[in-house]
């Protein structure tokens, strides 16, 4: 019998069958809130919890610490649990109810600051502390060895061999970065396609990082393309998904599903996978469904 953990990755594809507008091309989303703490964060926050405590990183009675904007908080409240580990998390303020309700179900404790840079910056002073650790996912090579390992041998696997063409929303990097090393291993021309909001857009669990807070896994020679997204055209793509294709995600994977479609108009043939991120359920309480 399986554990939960054990249910982490190898995660369903489903192709779009009404919303590509070239039939020449298929387009596929990778369902990453099928994993058990429901979004792309569970692979990451497995990875940088287990193989911490396998290098002693982590000991008896260590307190985790980690900014986040909602996932990797889920994803690592849940394994924090699992492996009996006390754990903060430190969010946005603006953060929907339904993730800050889900972290303390696992029993973490969440603090609410004014926004991801002043919880990046607080979150790495208080790892400073004694008995402390922080996970820090925006430094952390475990984070895109986690991609590396899991989520680009599916995409190769479930197209056998034949993807062109790998979209991903990007926030920490981790996906992007572990599914570029290893498609790119596999065949240097398959394209590698990030998607960050436009200047003023928010999209929760992307951002357009300022300078001093680009993640420090992030190697842009990784990524062969950056594709800007409107908040509007994410919103309105997150609606078609759930009415058009019953696929029930949130922003993010909306702002990659319109990147991905914009994509295969502009292709003759190709394959096409998108990552949708996580459900849309933890957006609820948001304007995103209203």
């Amino acid at each position: 019998m399986a554990g939960i953990i054990d249910l982490i990755g190898n995660t369903p594809m489903v192709e779009l069958g009404k919303l590509n507008p070239n039939k020449n091309v298929k387009v596929f989303a990778k369902l990453e809130g099928n994993n058990p703490g429901g979004s792309v964060k569970d692979r990451a926050s497995l990875h940088m919890i287990r193989n911490a405590m396998d290098r002693g990183d982590i000991k008896p009675g260590t307190i985790l610490i980690e900014a986040t904007s909602g996932n990797t908080g889920i994803a690592l409240a849940m394994i924090a649990s699992l492996f009996e580990l006390k754990i903060e998390l430190v969010m946005p303020s603006n953060s929907t109810k339904e993730r800050t309700l889900t972290m303390e179900a696992y029993g973490a404790k969440v603090t609410l600051l004014e926004s991801i840079e002043i919880c990046r910056d607080y979150a790495e002073d208080k790892g400073k502390s004694e008995g402390y650790y922080l996970l820090n996912q925006f430094a952390n090579k475990d984070n895109y060895l986690a991609h590396y390992n899991t989520t680009g041998p599916e995409l190769w696997r479930d197209t056998d061999g034949q993807i062109t063409h790998f979209v991903s929303s990007m926030g920490t990097t981790g996906t992007i970065m572990g599914c570029s090393r290893y498609l790119k291993e596999k065949n240097n021309s398959i394209q590698i396609v990030g998607c960050q909001p436009t200047e003023g857009s928010s999209i929760p669990g992307i951002r357009r990082w300022p300078i001093e807070y680009l993640p420090k896994i992030f190697e842009p020679d990784r990524v062969d393309r950056v594709m800007d997204i409107e908040q509007a055209d994410a919103v309105e793509m997150a609606r078609k998904l759930a009415k058009v294709e019953g696929i029930f995600a949130g922003m993010s994977t909306g702002g990659a599903c319109s990147a991905a479609l914009k994509l295969a108009a502009e292709l003759k043939e190709g394959i096409i996978v998108f990552i949708a991120c996580d459900r849309g359920d933890r957006y609820l309480s948001s304007d995103l469904f209203g």
